[in-house]
């Protein structure tokens, strides 16, 4: 990566230099040009291209190692952090997120099968009675380790042959033209069950991070109802928000608002 090109530092903007570089390489990992396990250009480089001091560039380091964002190895570097927050702004699944941060999605398949939608999916898809779902459940594994359980329901015509190789539910569902265009994303915090906990190798009662999201289509048409439990060790999410008071920039990702504020090149 080229740092002079990818970075700008505005001398005559009121923030402090260590903080714009804190947030330029912040944008950069969010972004994708550095990825999780992947060293960061050091200190000396980072003063050197930007002609700051390495004071300044070691001060901006230890604001994303303090964020979460970076890790130091003595005597090896400073890298992107593998559990690095997923910035929750653009709509991908499981797979996507990992791949993003540099880890390498897998699934262990525990059911599959079609039935009836109970009452909850019903309301959550907006489904007529006796309408006939899909229900997926598995394991989901970065680099091999299960990090959490995905329940994923989606309208049985949208999926009606079980026996379908799926490893990304998200791509099977583009290559069949049903691409979710939008979601409603729901957190909690839940207690591990006797069952989660054998499956996530936890102990009971454990602290679990639950996710509930609902998918449309373009044509808002509910398409996935996706309830997942994460170990909380295994997963942090950040979102962007902005002040209602600035509706120019509602909405917008964290690559629009760095560029909105000339951080980005």
């Amino acid at each position: 990566m080229n740092t002079s090109n990818e970075i700008k530092l505005d001398s005559k903007d009121g923030t402090p230099l260590y903080l714009q570089l804190a947030r330029n390489l912040e944008s950069n990992i969010y972004l994708g040009m550095f990825h999780a396990n992947e060293a960061i250009p050091p200190e000396r480089t980072l003063s050197e291209s930007l002609n700051i001091s390495r004071f300044t560039a070691r001060k901006a380091i230890d604001v994303l190692c303090e964020r979460g964002l970076l890790t130091r190895k003595h005597g090896s570097g400073t890298y992107v952090n593998s559990r690095a927050p997923q910035l929750l702004t653009h709509l991908v699944d499981f797979d996507e997120a990992a791949q993003q941060r540099n880890l390498r999605p897998g699934s262990i398949w525990i059911s599959r099968e079609t039935t009836y939608a109970s009452r909850t999916e019903r309301r959550h898809l907006e489904l007529a009675a006796n309408s006939l779902v899909t229900r997926l459940k598995r394991l989901r594994t970065e680099n091999d380790v299960v990090v959490a359980i995905e329940n994923t329901i989606i309208p049985a015509r949208y999926l009606p042959d079980l026996t379908e190789k799926i490893d990304s539910i998200y791509a099977y569902l583009k290559r069949s033209n049903f691409v979710p265009a939008r979601a409603r994303q729901y957190f909690g915090a839940i207690n591990a069950t006797v069952d989660q906990a054998k499956l996530m190798n936890l102990k009971p009662g454990d602290a679990v991070f639950h996710t509930k999201r609902v998918g449309y289509l373009q044509n808002g048409e509910a398409i996935e109802l996706t309830h997942t439990f994460y170990r909380s060790d295994a997963c942090d999410f950040m979102s962007i928000m902005n002040a209602r008071t600035t509706p120019a920039n509602a909405g917008l990702g964290i690559e629009s608002i760095y560029r909105d504020s000339m951080l980005v090149a």
